[in-house]
């Protein structure tokens, strides 16, 4: 039989294994939510980087003129990178990236739909005015963005991040003027209770 002072040692040594153990459990598993987080960041930038890429490929999109206008948004991404108006090859983007923080496809957002807002900002029929991530993770930065991406600021998921490229008025196509002579009279307002003009021939 194993003297008493051997099982004691025995005892002592099994304790010793297990708080190693344990410790090396938490190092890990530290260790392990540490580099979680640093892949996060680093995939957190790279969409700010490219969905700034796909915005600003839309605005050189949109400013292009083409047969002596302008103001018309692509109705695929594929058009960014070979403009199906010019018969030379226009590049509007270098690459068509993939959402980082999933690497798949991103939500594309389109006119008539709602940015930023109540309802699924892809839900407009018309021509893509943006795009977004479809990751519900919590993004880690809130603060301190450019003034282009202030909108982000306290957003609790990176969907609610919306790239979207939003026309100046410098940019916004001019309204239909009338051909040169052509007199346009001012609008005027009858007072209250005078009777309608009367119709000539009358």
């Amino acid at each position: 039989m194993s003297s008493p002072l051997l099982q004691n040692q025995r005892g002592v040594t099994l304790v010793v294994v297990l708080v190693i153990v344990v410790i090396l459990g938490l190092s890990l598993g530290i260790a392990g939510s540490t580099w979680r987080t640093v892949v996060q960041q680093a995939k957190e930038k790279e969409l700010l980087f490219r969905g700034d890429q796909y915005r600003r490929a839309i605005g050189s999109y949109y400013k292009m003129a083409h047969g002596g206008t302008k103001g018309a948004f692509p109705t695929r991404l594929e058009e960014l990178l070979k403009d199906p108006r010019s018969l030379q090859t226009m590049r509007h983007i270098r690459k068509l990236y993939k959402d980082p923080m999933t690497g798949e496809d991103w939500v594309l957002i389109r006119q008539g739909g709602t940015v930023g807002g109540t309802v699924t900002a892809s839900a407009g029929t018309g021509g893509i005015i943006g795009v977004r991530s479809s990751s519900d993770l919590e993004p880690f930065k809130k603060d301190g963005f450019s003034e282009v991406d202030e909108k982000f600021k306290d957003k609790e998921k990176y969907s609610e991040w919306e790239f979207v490229y939003e026309p100046s008025a410098s940019t916004t196509p001019p309204a239909t003027k009338a051909p040169p002579g052509t007199a346009v009279p001012p609008a005027t307002t009858p007072p209250a209770g005078a009777a309608p003009p009367a119709e000539e021939g009358n």
